[in-house]
Parts: structure tokens; C-alpha cells; sequence
């Protein structure tokens, strides 16, 4: 008979299972002493000139030391990537890895381009980007946070920012590009096309090679 964590991990859609279970022997093999964080992080000079392109993937797999933070976040990757793959992206796997696909591209470019956005590891910011999208084609929503506050799914990502900016002490840049690229996916995703201007075009439509 199969223990309650089999049931649940079996239970969570493939595509988040497999980003999780990634993620979770990533931090594992940091923690055992099998690779270096090092190893991982997006480093753009390896990248272009040593041609270490699994940078490009294993950057958005570490999400730190086994921690109480390392749960925190990994919960919320978990929780709202699976809303997400179970919702909106229900039968459709590859739209939803055109998405991850997407968002990754995004938040590697805004971090290159964009002065003081260098994270060396975008793991956070991605499942901030899944927290964005799921909570604004949920306006209707209502949540708890923490037992103190109630409010509509929309203000999760402001509320989430918040808390990061109050008890981390820096602005949280993280946050800020996943909430960036999370937008720019909803607009073009969900308002864009609605538009009479656009000629029910989809700018990021999943391409047909997926």
C-alpha cells in the first residue's frame, strides 16, 4: 500500500514532477558534496566562451542549501506549477512546457540585459513567474495569507513581494523579474489577443515544433 508522500508525489502532473524531482537531486547532490553550486549557476563567460551550455538549464535547478527557505520555495514552485499544469494547461503538455520554455528564455535575458538584475540562479524567480500567471487568471480567488490577511488571488505576487522586501531586507530582484516576465506572457497571452489591433493574433503561441 503506498505511503501518503507515493501518493501525493504520483499524484502531481508529469511535468511538474519532473521539474520537482530535478530540482530536489540537484540540492541533494549540493548537499552531499557530488557538485559545486559553482558547477551550476549562470555564468555567461562559461556559457559563451567554454561552451558549458547545461548552465543554461541547472541555473533554474538549484534553489540553495536544504533549508527552511529551500522548502518555502520549493512548496510554492510545487503547489502553483502544479495549479497551473492541472488548470489552465490540462492536456496540454507542450503549451506548458512552452511556457517554462518561454519564461526561462525570459528571465535569462532581462537578467543579461537589464543593470543589477544578475541572479546567478533563476529558480525563484521562474516560480514567481508561475505564481504571477496562475493568480491573475484568478481574480476571483480569494486567499489567507498567513492567517492575517485576506485578499484576491491578483495581489498574491504584491503581497509575496512585500514579505520578501520586509523580512529579506534588499530589494527582492528576483521577485521583481518573475512578476516582469509573468506579466509579459499574461499580456500577450490573455489581453493582447482580445485586442481588436491584434487581429486575434498570439504572439507566443506554442510553436509547432512542440
Amino acid at each position: 500500500m503506498p505511503t501518503p508522500i507515493e501518493t501525493w508525489y504520483t499524484d502531481i502532473p508529469p511535468i511538474t514532477r519532473i521539474y520537482i524531482t530535478a530540482a530536489c537531486f540537484t540540492s541533494l547532490a549540493v548537499q552531499l558534496g557530488f557538485v559545486h553550486p559553482l558547477h551550476l549557476w549562470l555564468n555567461y563567460d562559461r556559457i559563451l566562451y567554454d561552451f558549458q551550455w547545461w548552465r543554461l538549464v541547472t541555473n533554474f535547478l538549484y534553489f540553495g542549501p536544504i533549508s527552511i527557505d529551500y522548502f518555502f520555495h520549493m512548496f510554492f514552485l510545487a503547489r502553483y506549477s502544479r495549479m497551473m499544469e492541472e488548470g489552465f494547461f490540462r492536456n496540454k503538455p507542450a503549451d506548458y512546457v512552452w511556457l517554462l520554455v518561454f519564461s526561462a528564455g525570459a528571465l535569462i535575458l532581462l537578467s543579461f540585459i537589464i543593470p543589477h538584475a544578475y541572479i546567478p540562479f533563476l529558480g525563484s524567480p521562474l516560480a514567481f513567474t508561475m505564481v504571477y500567471i496562475w493568480a491573475r487568471r484568478n481574480p476571483y480567488v480569494r486567499l489567507n495569507f498567513l492567517g492575517l490577511i485576506v485578499f484576491r488571488a491578483p495581489h498574491l505576487p504584491w503581497v509575496l513581494l512585500c514579505f520578501s522586501l520586509l523580512f529579506g531586507g534588499q530589494l527582492p530582484v528576483g521577485d521583481i523579474l518573475g512578476i516582469a516576465v509573468g506579466h509579459i506572457y499574461y499580456f500577450f497571452e490573455d489581453i493582447w489577443p482580445r485586442d481588436s489591433a491584434s487581429g486575434g493574433k498570439r504572439w507566443l503561441e506554442t510553436p509547432r515544433i512542440m
